[in-house]
């Protein structure tokens, strides 16, 4: 396990939270907005707009050995370098996975997250069974989301907490020895920096792309 937690984040919504919650249902109420709009939006920042930021730091650290290097010893200098600072993205630590190593995050008591590059937490992340089940059963975990580690593969457990948080550096996918940090970062999702899922292959990329064209 990564960090033991010396604070409970299980707090009430903030007075700001609270207020976007009430008028969020008395549009709803009014017929003034759509809920599925509201969670399309959301699951915009969730999946694409935000974790964007990290895939190109993931990027980079693969074709950037230097970089690469610093990430792994300073990731708060590494990830500033590039300009992805702000409240929720101090103490940072990246853990990188290998052919004997998988790393994934939780945060057993709270949801502290990295949102400067990872964008907003999935609900799944916040839930209780995740918490549980990612400390007490790892391998269940991963299952449930379809990843199939190498056999002999160990998996360390991350604990995130407001003083760390963690990142995974997901392993580079085969096949990808002349693309570019641009072309790379479409591999890269959040759940690979969470751990729970893999970089994506090439081939599963162009199938997810075609999916989106047609």
């Amino acid at each position: 396990m990564g960090q033991d937690h010396s604070h409970d984040h299980t707090e009430p919504p903030s007075d700001p939270a609270l207020r976007v919650k009430a008028l969020e249902s008395l549009l709803v109420e009014k017929g003034l907005v759509d809920p599925a709009a509201i969670d399309a939006i959301i699951e915009t920042y969730e999946t694409k707009v935000g974790p964007r930021n990290g895939a190109k730091v993931v990027a980079r650290a693969w074709t950037d050995p230097a970089f690469k290097d610093l990430l792994l010893s300073d990731a708060n200098t590494a990830i500033n370098s590039m300009g992805y600072a702000g409240r929720q993205g101090e103490h940072m630590k990246v853990v990188e996975n290998t052919d004997t190593r998988h790393n994934l995050v939780v945060c057993t008591l709270c949801s502290c997250y990295p949102w400067t590059v990872l964008g907003l937490p999935p609900v799944w992340y916040k839930s209780a069974p995740y918490r549980a089940q990612a400390v007490s059963a790892p391998k269940g975990v991963l299952t449930e989301f379809g990843t199939t580690l190498q056999e002999g593969t160990k998996i360390s457990v991350w604990d995130s907490t407001s003083e760390m948080r963690f990142l995974v550096l997901p392993q580079r996918p085969e096949g990808t020895d002349d693309w570019t940090a641009e072309q790379l970062e479409d591999l890269v999702s959040r759940n690979s920096m969470i751990g729970v899922e893999l970089a994506l292959t090439p081939a599963e990329l162009k199938v997810i792309q075609a999916g989106e064209s047609s």
